[in-house]
């Protein structure tokens, strides 16, 4: 009997100390012993935390270096790949807008028969000035035939073959085109040099050319049809003692850019050289 009693009051002891910590847990005034307590846990917990991450990644780095490695070489291979992509449409572009300005020439002077050649290369002699076009004989070109631009006057084919031939450029040393300045009726020869420069000869004295003014073909010797713009007069040369003036031109053609040019294939120009050598 007494094992009983000291057995249930050790229960209810027990029981009332457990539900007197849990209303003081519960109360909140435990909560300073609970944070004590707790501290070393939490701390080696956060501890052990940090290691294993560090081990963690110390283990997948290689992996994740390699794989972005690998992303950013393909991703530079893209770029690459894009930026070329981007380059050939701007070429393209330009072509088409080059085509586009000759298509518009052929369009305003139906009375021509016309080839459109793209320019495939340039003479590599420095003091000569030609370049090379992709048409030729088959297409129905021949030597002497006018070449143009949207902005003017070329120069002339040189040479042919079946698939390709050389553009003489106005701005050759041994070119010469009869010109005229329709402001003031004068005319003269426009001739090329070694430098690229140009200029007109044989302008005579009593005319005032002024700068600015507009130098066209006048169709004279056969070589070229008339009144094409071939540039504008820069500066004028003058000397009292010499029997002509000169004049220095700007050429409307761009021949550091040529992309494409007309061929005008109907013009044919007229042979002087035998005339010439039976008045020698």
């Amino acid at each position: 009997m007494r094992n009983f009693l000291q057995k249930y009051w050790r229960t209810g002891a027990a029981g009332l100390i457990v539900i007197g910590v849990m209303f003081l847990a519960l109360s909140g005034y435990l909560a300073p012993v609970i944070q004590v307590a707790l501290d070393p846990v939490v701390a080696a917990q956060r501890w052990l935390g940090t290691r294993y991450l560090a081990i963690y990644t110390m283990l997948r780095s290689p992996g994740d270096v390699t794989a972005l490695r690998t992303e950013n070489e393909q991703l530079k291979n893209e770029n690459a790949l894009l930026r070329s992509q981007l380059i050939q449409l701007q070429e393209e572009q330009k072509d088409f807008e080059v085509f586009y300005s000759l298509l518009n020439v052929a369009r305003q002077q139906p009375s021509n028969d016309y080839v459109a050649a793209m320019v495939i290369g340039r003479d590599a002699n420095p003091f000569m000035r030609y370049v090379l076009i992709d048409q030729g004989s088959d297409a129905g070109l021949r030597r002497g035939m006018p070449v143009l631009t949207a902005q003017g006057l070329v120069g002339r084919i040189d040479a042919v073959t079946s698939n390709a031939a050389r553009v003489q450029l106005l701005t050759d040393a041994s070119s010469a085109v009869n010109i005229r300045l329709p402001e003031t009726g004068a005319e003269g020869i426009l001739v090329g040099s070694v430098t690229g420069d140009l200029s007109i000869d044989m302008i005579p004295q009593d005319v005032k050319v002024q700068p600015g003014e507009l130098v066209l073909t006048s169709g004279l010797g056969g070589t070229y049809p008339g009144n094409i713009l071939v540039g504008q007069v820069i500066s004028v040369r003058k000397q009292e003692t010499a029997l002509f003036q000169s004049a220095s031109v700007q050429p409307v053609v761009d021949f550091a850019s040529l992309r494409a040019v007309l061929v005008v294939t109907d013009f044919r120009p007229v042979d002087l050289d035998p005339l010439i050598q039976s008045a020698d």
